[in-house]
């Protein structure tokens, strides 16, 4: 059977999905989410690659930049804010590529390890809390 597919999702709708997956976390989370920047970029700048020492643009889906809570004091006054970025088409490529799973499901994936690095998460906790978001 033939498939046909229409435009694929843009950064907004990306951005929208992800949002979305941000609201259904549990409350005490989202509290400590309200000062989080989510942008969502076609792929990562090469600095960033190269800061991770990745070649290939599409292994990167979504990275946290900032400092985590369990790790902030009041040394941490007047930096940019924390922020969360997902890169569009890493994650489109591997949603195509697993082909089992819908796109709001893996961006909610992608959206709450970045959440959990925020929050200092171990890897058992961030499952936990993507149960919660998807």
């Amino acid at each position: 059977m033939t498939r046909s597919f229409g435009a694929a999702p843009t950064a907004d709708e990306i951005e929208t999905l992800a949002r979305a997956a941000l609201e259904r976390l549990p409350a005490e989370f989202v509290v400590h989410l309200q000062d989080v920047v989510l942008l969502v970029e076609e792929f990562a700048d090469e600095e960033l690659l190269a800061e991770f020492g990745i070649e290939d643009p599409f292994e990167l889906t979504g990275v946290y930049e900032g400092t985590p809570l369990h790790e902030k004091s009041i040394e941490h006054s007047g930096r940019m804010p924390d922020r969360i970025r997902l890169f569009r088409a890493p994650i489109l490529d591997e949603w195509i590529a697993r082909g089992d799973e819908t796109l709001e499901h893996l961006v909610a994936h992608v959206l709450v390890h970045e959440v959990g690095h925020h929050f200092g998460l171990s890897d058992e906790a961030m499952h936990a809390l993507e149960d919660a978001a998807t």
